[in-house]
């Protein structure tokens, strides 16, 4: 008679799922917002493409900004449309955006706004890199 290993698929599907779980905890957890944060934009797009970055305030909802990315488009011109497309969806009030260097936009909390998290929702655009870094 052949045993039944449907028990242990169960056990390991369960223990891969409870793993899962602890590892998307433990990203939230070690979340770390700063006041301050470094997109940085390398290569040029290959195709055409949008870029989405959430911006989650401590304590608050996250706020998607989408920048279309046209075929063509290079690290500091990338760096523009980010910038422009911040300013554009949270105003003067909340964040102080600037580039720096061409390729890089530097985004500040002012006033009393929390300090936040950035993070890369998606990258369409083929051939641009994007990083970023807690200043």
């Amino acid at each position: 008679m052949r045993p039944s290993f449907l028990p242990l698929r169960r056990m390991a599907w369960m223990r891969a799922t409870t793993l899962l779980l602890a590892l998307l905890a433990a990203s939230t957890a070690l979340a770390s917002p700063s006041n301050k944060w470094r997109v940085q934009l390398g290569g040029s797009a290959k195709v055409d493409g949008e870029v989405e970055l959430s911006f989650t305030p401590k304590g608050g909802t996250a706020r998607s900004v989408v920048v279309a990315i046209p075929k063509g488009t290079h690290e500091n011109t990338a760096a523009r449309l980010v910038r422009d497309a911040v300013k554009a969806t949270f105003g003067k009030d909340v964040y102080k955006v600037e580039t720096d260097d061409g390729e890089d936009v530097l985004v500040k909390k002012r006033g009393s706004t929390p300090d936040f998290e950035i993070i890369v929702v998606r990258n369409t655009a083929d051939g641009l890199r994007i990083s970023l870094d807690r200043e």
